[in-house]
């Protein structure tokens, strides 16, 4: 293999790479990068997961029980079961078109080499034997052998858990999953697709999910729960149903209804349609979902970790001055040169060197030689420049050590950093480095200044989130003293003092009690940034972080939600859970309130299905029990759901809901449910005993005990709208007539299997709603009641 000699004066092989045919003939084996799983879930995935669910199995088995014992009419929740079905499909593809479309936009490129040219090409095109090339923020992309290294240091603590970067040389591996914090280098793909040891990072990262959810959590929990009781509570009704009917036939419509009024099976429909939804609305800002609970976990968020560059300001850094601090440098273009050297480094890359890359070009007459390239842990870069010696170039704070700088230059450091001024000091060294030290004493030679500029979004987007209670923190890499000046001018509250990282403790409690108090942090390193996520979450926080550098990998990885930038760089955006496409970091509130949009939203719904399930079960066990003929047919309890659950949980589960989050979903939903099921498991008991009576038939009494329910679901609902507006009072006024139109007009009465409305009927159902609304408002009121006292108890 033939070398040449690279602008650092590194070796540098010619490298060729696979010939076309070569490459055809690797995809033709399938020895490519690509694998089954997308950034999304599969079509099979999605109608596996909407029809084979625990209760769709059992609603199927007694649909086919009710058809088979003669009974269509009551097997109508059976095209309810199909229509949810098919809706959450619908949606679901819809979901899976939005997260492909928008993922194509996210797409992470490789540079390869091939027939001896470089090219990019998305990660799943690159085949066997590829040579690759890497530079600073990429994401390794296949396992293989370094084959060339210019200063390439690869961070692995994603996979090994070891935060110091690792320096990679010819010969030695490199692990997909892992990423280049500094340097370049080249290296062969020897493992490619599902054979490479971290492929399913990248893409569990990137794929449609509907797990690691609280309300799924929670609501799976409460599921579990009905099933077990079914199993009994079936049992009991089924004995019951036969010894007052005498055949399976006739036992079959009682022992269907009781078991299907127990199964809330729009739930588990609506939390799939909800967060499908929420991905399709949060497609059309730009926002791509990775990972779907995100859009729930930002809901929950109490702080927010804001990387300064990229997030406060935007990534328009500018070059503004250079003071030089040498007297021989001051009139001459020998600065010009050796920044343009710095500024033309292939194996650096920062913000910083980008804006000295475009205000110095690349002097021809200096060689580099060698040197370290740069990295945000060390925070400095050198270069050795033949004649023109050493030098360094980085933080003024870090380089200080060396330096020997007096006090009136820190001193003016600190003032031009206190303006929200970027400053970097260029320093000659008076040897050549060893290895990554720097060499004890280093002339300061120059100041150099950037610019930064807050993001024109940054203010509204801060004051949003402290309306809503969520501390902000503001972590960066750069000097404390601009990060606060850049912070105020971005009006970030309780600035305070900014807080040197270097001097931050390692004990996680320890800095968990700072990041409480405090707000500004600057010099920090990519590992303190996981360790400060980390001690916010020891003290129960629920955090966010957002990023779009290469140093911010660990802590975005670290956080209950990362948050990237479209324009960031590849590692960021391969582990972050949101990514914003556009880099708006305004679109962050509409994320948090449709986050909240499903959690609040979710729970109302889910104390709709939960009230139903309680009162059916109840009753399906005290008339098993009593031994009676189940009051209701498996019709009347389809209705009952539609009218008072069904439709308007599906309306109202797209609503606006601007409820904060508060710990305590599965509590909440049971506290309101059983003691309103309670309650109409009552009232349609009571409802049930007028059949005693020889005057009042079985249809007359199953009518009065349907009219309760539906007027107490209303009523319920009417409770759970709240606040009103026109719309919702609209929609109960609608659901109402609707009964009354199903109760008057012979054919639907009919085929319900109603009475007509007697005054019998009517004196009842207003005698038992009136009782039981009465009661259900005194349940409300003790409990408000007991949370006011506790409230009071608990106050400081």
């Amino acid at each position: 293999m033939s070398t040449r000699v690279d602008e650092r004066g590194d070796e540098r092989p010619e490298l060729f790479g696979l010939t076309p045919a070569e490459v055809a003939e690797r995809v033709r084996l399938g020895q490519t990068n690509a694998v089954k799983e997308t950034s999304s879930r599969a079509y099979r995935s999605i109608i596996r997961g909407n029809i084979f669910t625990r209760f769709n199995a059992i609603l199927g088995a007694l649909f086919v029980v009710v058809l088979l014992s003669g009974s269509p009419r009551d097997a109508l929740f059976g095209m309810v079961l199909l229509a949810n079905t098919l809706i959450g499909i619908v949606q679901e593809v819809r979901a899976k078109w939005t997260l492909d479309r928008l993922s194509l936009i996210n797409e992470t490129m490789a540079r390869v080499v091939r027939g001896g040219e470089s090219r990019e090409i998305p990660h799943e095109q690159i085949v066997l034997g590829d040579v690759l090339e890497l530079e600073s923020g990429n994401q390794i992309a296949a396992d293989g052998v370094t084959l060339f290294s210019s200063g390439l240091e690869i961070d692995e603590s994603l996979l090994t858990g070891e935060s110091a970067p690792v320096v990679k040389r010819p010969g030695d591996e490199v692990l997909s999953g892992s990423f280049v914090v500094s340097g370049t280098g080249f290296f062969r793909a020897d493992k490619v697709g599902a054979d490479a040891y971290a492929r399913k990072l990248a893409s569990d990262a990137r794929r449609f999910q509907l797990v690691q959810s609280e309300l799924r959590d929670g609501i799976n929990v409460l599921l579990r729960g009905i099933t077990w009781l079914m199993l009994p509570a079936g049992i009991l009704l089924l004995s019951s149903q036969l010894k007052a009917y005498g055949t399976f036939s006739a036992s079959v419509p009682g022992t269907a209804a009781g078991l299907v009024g127990m199964v809330p099976e729009g739930l588990v429909f609506l939390i799939s349609v909800v967060f499908a939804v929420s991905v399709i609305n949060l497609g059309r800002r730009n926002v791509l979902v990775q990972e779907l609970p995100a859009v729930e976990c930002l809901a929950r968020v109490d702080v927010i970790c804001l990387d300064k560059t990229g997030t406060l300001t935007d990534d328009n850094l500018t070059f503004s001055a250079l003071e030089p601090l040498d007297e021989g440098l001051k009139d001459s273009d020998a600065l010009s040169k050796i920044l343009g050297a710095f500024g033309s480094d292939p194996n650096s890359k920062s913000g910083t060197l980008d804006a000295i890359a475009r205000s110095f070009g690349a002097p021809e007459e200096l060689e580099i030689t060698g040197g370290v390239p740069f990295s945000s842990t060390r925070k400095w870069s050198s270069l050795c420049l033949g004649g023109a010696g050493t030098w360094v170039l980085g933080a003024p704070e870090i380089l200080f050590e060396s330096a020997g700088a007096d006090e009136s230059l820190k001193a003016r450091v600190n003032g031009i950093a206190g303006k929200g001024v970027r400053v970097l000091l260029l320093a000659r060294a008076g040897s050549d480095l060893e290895g990554e030290t720097l060499p004890e004493r280093l002339e300061p030679a120059a100041l150099l200044l950037f610019e930064e500029h807050v993001r024109s979004d940054a203010r509204k987007t801060l004051e949003y989130f402290t309306e809503q209670d969520v501390a902000i923190k503001v972590i960066s890499g750069d000097n404390p003293v601009t990060v606060a000046a850049v912070a105020r001018r971005a009006c970030v509250p309780a600035c305070g003092e900014p807080v040197d990282a270097r001097a931050l403790p390692e004990d996680t409690q320890e800095l968990a009690a700072i990041m409480e108090e405090r707000t500004v942090f600057g010099r920090v390193t990519p590992a303190q940034k996981e360790a400060m996520v980390a001690s916010l979450q020891s003290r129960g926080h629920v955090v966010a972080m957002t990023g779009d550098g290469v140093n911010d990998v660990l802590a975005l990885k670290k956080a209950n939600i990362g948050i990237a930038m479209g324009s960031g760089s590849p590692a960021s955006r391969a582990v972050a859970q949101l990514v914003l496409l556009d880099g708006r970091f305004e679109t962050l509130p509409e994320v948090v309130a449709e986050g909240r949009r499903v959690i609040g939203n979710i729970e109302r719904v889910a104390k709709l299905f939960l009230v139903k399930t309680v009162y059916a079960t109840l009753l399906s066990i005290a008339i098993g029990l009593a031994g009676w003929a189940f009051i209701f047919l498996p019709r009347h309890l389809t209705l009952v759901g539609g009218l008072t659950i069904g439709a308007p949980a599906f309306i109202l589960s797209f609503a606006p809901n601007k409820t904060r989050y508060r710990p305590g979903f599965i509590k909440r939903v049971l506290r309101f449910s059983i003691p309103v099921g309670v309650v109409m498991a009552l009232a349609a008991f009571a409802a049930a005993l007028s059949h005693i009576y020889p005057w009042i038939g079985q249809n007359e009494s199953r009518t009065t005990a349907t009219l309760v329910l539906v007027i107490l679901g209303l009523w319920v609902l009417s409770a759970l709208s709240r606040p009103w507006t026109w719309w919702k009072q609209g929609m109960i006024a609608a659901l109402a007539t609707g009964f009354v139109v199903i109760l008057i007009v012979p054919w639907f009465r009919d085929f319900f299997a109603l009475a007509p409305p007697r005054l019998t009927i009517i004196l009842q159902t207003a005698a038992i709603s009136a009782a039981a609304i009465a009661l259900m408002q005194l349940t409300w009121s003790f409990a408000g009641w007991r949370r006011g006292r506790a409230r009071r108890n608990t106050a400081p």
